[in-house]
């Protein structure tokens, strides 16, 4: 789409690169808005089945651009709107990952900090090399990540996320995994290709079915438990009067591949 974000769509899977090394992949202005809009255009393609989201370079992201965020300091209201605004933008990216009827999975190499690491948290599944690193750092400089905590929170237990967030430092791949942070830690040389086969393997399921099913997970998980079984009874209830339902469950009886027509 720009040159800040390569874009490939092979057999279903749609790969989203992000290619600024001069700012190590920074959620810029500008980046977070080409991420929105590929991501706003996919929701609706039906050519594109999953995405994988990954980087360029040493970094995966460093997180929001402080050159950007500094410079705008010197505004009358010393940089609020603007930092209001810059905010509002990431919370729009992340929400929009999270709400995207297909699943986004991260391909981690390298660094992935602070709005980076949140980035790798927001996403539905995260596969990391075995040199990726995790931080969220802003507390070193006077800045606590409070936007990234929000994801962070919600992917790793609590101990764990406030080490992260009050101590700066960073973390391994095998911590990160540890946190439950990742799903998968591998060898770098074999990361596109387990992402890729994961994200294919997701591919070959039916669309309807995995867009009911990862809406469904993230509306039951902020519910109380009673409230959680009567919400997932529904949407069972509703899965299951689907055509591709009654063809899974057909052909698994028959013992032949489903025929998805990846609608209700």
């Amino acid at each position: 789409m720009t040159g800040l974000l390569q874009t490939a769509l092979v057999g279903g899977v749609l790969r989203l690169t992000l290619s600024d090394a001069a700012t190590r992949n920074s959620l810029s202005e500008a980046m977070m808005s080409a991420l929105t809009a590929t991501l706003e255009g996919a929701a609706t393609d039906k050519a594109v089945r999953v995405i994988v989201l990954a980087a360029e370079g040493p970094a995966f992201s460093s997180g929001h651009n402080l050159k950007e965020i500094t410079a705008h300091r010197a505004d009358a209201d010393k940089g609020a709107a603007y930092f209001a605004s810059l905010f509002d933008a990431c919370a729009k990216l992340m929400l929009g990952i999270v709400n995207h009827p297909k699943p986004v999975i991260a391909e981690v190499a390298g660094l992935a900090s602070a709005a980076g690491c949140q980035l790798v948290a927001t996403c539905d599944l995260a596969i990391a090399a075995e040199g990726a690193r995790f931080c969220t750092p802003g507390v070193n400089i006077g800045l606590f990540c409070s936007t990234p905590m929000v994801a962070l929170s919600r992917n790793v237990p609590s101990k764990h996320a406030m080490e992260m967030l009050l101590t700066g430092d960073i973390f391994e791949a095998q911590d990160a995994l540890r946190f439950g942070l990742v799903n998968r830690v591998v060898p770098a040389g074999e990361l596109t290709a387990t992402a890729t086969a994961i994200a294919t393997k997701i591919a070959s399921k039916s669309m309807v079915t995995v867009r009911t099913g990862k809406q469904a997970f993230y509306r039951q998980r902020d519910l109380p438990l009673a409230e959680a079984y009567a919400y997932t009874a529904r949407v069972m209830t509703e899965n299951l009067l689907m055509r591709d339902a009654e063809e899974g469950i057909a052909a698994f009886i028959a013992k032949r591949p489903p025929n998805w027509t990846d609608e209700r």
